[in-house]
């Protein structure tokens, strides 16, 4: 049996399962199916109010679950274009249609929902050929590094799930951008910095959009003040490192074995994220991690959010 009729069989039995993304791994359930989901909750150990992004292979499926202004249609054609060069990792949340047949469980009650089309080849053919959207978080525990290989999803979750899709390193390494077109005014909102810049959304709708910074009010996944934590207290712009702390450089602050970005890419410091600082974490043998500091521009908007999330106090 291939991988994708052995995850649609599994799927389709209420099991869950980790796909690949360009993004980050997923810890997938079909969204309509009540059961599933509140599996996919109770191996994160998420709490119920944050809701989850539904994935599905295109636009034409998108339009069955949500209601698309022109706006959301012009960044959906613009950006969910895999296997193309014009990709992007973009969560839309938009009006639910009232006919959608989501579970209530996972948009947390609300009446809108998160949707996107990832870039991944294996998980793109599972959601061309499974009837219904799959519902997503990173795979992992809640609150901790996301997971950007296989491996450490085996480490970190083990036999909790009965598929680990292994679609090797994520190309990008970060999260989706989330933009919020479901206000009546359809003023487009960035709610979470992620592998999309605000120029490019700029640049398709004209105008830039808002942020919407930390708040209490979670209508999108990493908006908790509090997110993407290590096990270790993490510091961030930090121009040196400190005698028994692991040190995660940038560009000229280059002081071990880990770099985020020798030459000072972003996209390429993006991609490195989670799995340096999942490979940092180690308590038996620092005593902090100390990362350097990072421009704030581009996707090093959504490095830096990454970071101040995790650096965050419980």
């Amino acid at each position: 049996m291939d991988t994708v009729q052995q995850a649609c069989d599994l799927l389709q039995r209420g099991e869950v399962v980790v796909f690949p993304t360009e993004s980050v791994y997923g810890l997938a359930a079909d969204s309509t199916n009540d059961l599933a989901i509140a599996s996919i909750y109770s191996i994160k150990g998420r709490p119920t109010f944050n809701p989850l992004i539904a994935h599905v292979s295109g636009l034409a499926k998108a339009r069955r679950i949500g209601v698309f202004n022109d706006v959301a249609v012009k960044l959906a054609e613009a950006f969910w274009a895999p296997g193309t060069s014009h990709h992007r990792p973009l969560t839309i949340i938009v009006k639910m249609n009232s006919d959608a047949g989501i579970s209530a469980l996972s948009v947390a009650g609300l009446s809108t929902i998160g949707i996107r089309v990832p870039n991944h080849e294996i998980t793109n053919a599972l959601l061309d050929v499974y009837p219904n959207p799959l519902s997503a978080p990173s795979a992992n525990i809640t609150q901790q590094i996301s997971a950007t290989n296989a491996g450490i999803i085996r480490e970190t979750l083990g036999n909790k799930v009965p598929l680990i899709i292994d679609g090797g390193q994520c190309c990008v390494g970060l999260e989706s951008t989330i933009i919020d077109l479901s206000a009546p005014e359809g003023d487009a909102a960035i709610l979470r910095y992620g592998g999309t810049s605000a120029e490019e959304i700029g640049e398709v709708i004209g105008y830039m959009p808002k942020h919407t910074a930390i708040t209490d009010v979670i209508k999108a996944p990493g908006m908790a003040k509090r997110h993407y934590a290590t096990r270790l207290p993490l510091k961030i712009n930090q121009i040196e490192p400190r005698a028994g702390a692991a040190y995660l450089g940038f560009c000229e602050y280059d002081y071990g074995e880990y770099n985020l970005s020798k030459c000072g890419d972003l996209n390429e410091a993006a991609a490195n994220l989670f799995k340096m600082l999942f490979e940092l974490d180690n308590p038996l043998k620092y005593s902090e991690i100390r990362v350097a500091p990072v421009p704030a521009r581009g996707i090093g908007l959504a490095i830096n959010d990454r970071l101040e999330r995790a650096s965050a106090l419980a």
